[in-house]
């Protein structure tokens, strides 16, 4: 009988319940299964089959530790996503190799660690009334913040950034309107097929999209002209793991979504690691990522299973 694990973090709040489907698909197809803690040193991860990475949703504050776990866990057992894959994704550089075969991006600077920033230059450079700034390794919003060029946006914006540039990689971005309405869009694929689409909607007034702030999420039937964007994307990303990782697809990927002042959707992140997928939003959703891990685990090991990124 298989034994997975389902890789977990400490302070998991009580509310997410959205794996729940994919627990009951496991059950039903006979996959036994634990949620041991990814840095639990108490754990002994080569007693699984394989590790399937949930909701490691801490790995942002830890990340070196989390990349040393990474490597000596694929070192003993099946790691899915691939560890090379999931350590790329693990910093949002990634998205410039993304952006570089192909992938519409949202406009970004590149903010270095250290470095020392004009805000309102970089802002009148690129004729951006409104900006958006974010870590290079971040996720649930983590230090995020929308400004505009009032002068008192602007001293909170700088004041920011002087707080973390010195110890850690920024990116700047045109502040998207449409998250406020619109919010953003996931899709969600499966070995590479798209499996569902999501909208995440912020409550009134805020720009985050997460449960933890509110937001409330429902299933997305995309426009023609919107799956269109999506397939670009999940085609650049197609590109780029045969490429540089020598991977035909990937167990699960979430590519996410806003709306820029063209009208046209963009990429904003792309989720390898550790995403909510969703399922409850897909009846038969779970099961595909069941069958998925199961065709998987009937592949010879991959002695490619990690390059490091």
């Amino acid at each position: 009988m298989t034994f997975l694990a389902l890789a977990t973090c400490g302070d998991l709040p009580d509310w997410e319940v959205d794996d729940a489907p994919f627990h009951s698909a496991l059950e039903a197809s006979g996959v036994r299964f634990k949620r041991p803690v990814w840095d639990d040193p108490g754990v002994d991860w080569g007693q699984f089959d394989a590790v399937l990475i949930r909701t490691t949703w801490d790995y942002q504050l830890k990340q070196p530790a989390y990349k040393r776990w990474i490597e000596s866990t694929a070192a003993k057992t099946r790691v899915l996503n691939p560890p090379d894959v999931v350590v790329w994704n693990t910093e949002k550089t990634y998205l410039r190799d993304l952006e570089e075969v192909g992938a519409p991006l949202t406009p970004t600077v590149w903010l270095k660690k250290g470095g020392d920033v004009d805000l309102l230059t970089l802002m009148n450079s690129r004729g951006w009334t409104e900006g958006f700034l974010k870590p290079v390794i971040g996720a649930t919003a983590r230090e995020t913040l929308p400004f505009d060029l009032t002068p008192s946006k602007l001293v909170l914006a700088n004041a920011h950034l002087k707080r973390l540039l010195p110890g850690e990689s920024m990116m700047l971005q045109p502040f998207c309107r449409s998250v406020l309405e619109e919010g953003e869009y996931s899709a969600v694929f499966f070995e590479g097929k798209f499996s569902h689409g999501v909208q995440k909607i912020p409550v009134p007034g805020d720009y985050r999209v997460q449960d933890d702030f509110g937001a409330t999420d429902r299933p997305h039937r995309f426009s023609s002209e919107d799956y269109e964007r999506v397939l670009v994307i999940e085609g650049a990303l197609s590109s780029l793991l045969k490429e540089r990782f020598d991977r035909k697809s990937l167990l699960y990927s979430r590519i996410d979504l806003l709306r820029g002042e063209d009208g046209m959707l963009s990429l904003n992140e792309l989720e390898l690691v550790e995403p909510s997928l969703f399922f409850r939003h897909d009846a038969t959703a779970a099961m595909r990522l069941v069958r998925g891990v199961l065709r998987s685990l009937s592949e010879e090991s991959d002695p490619r299973d990690f390059k490091g990124a």
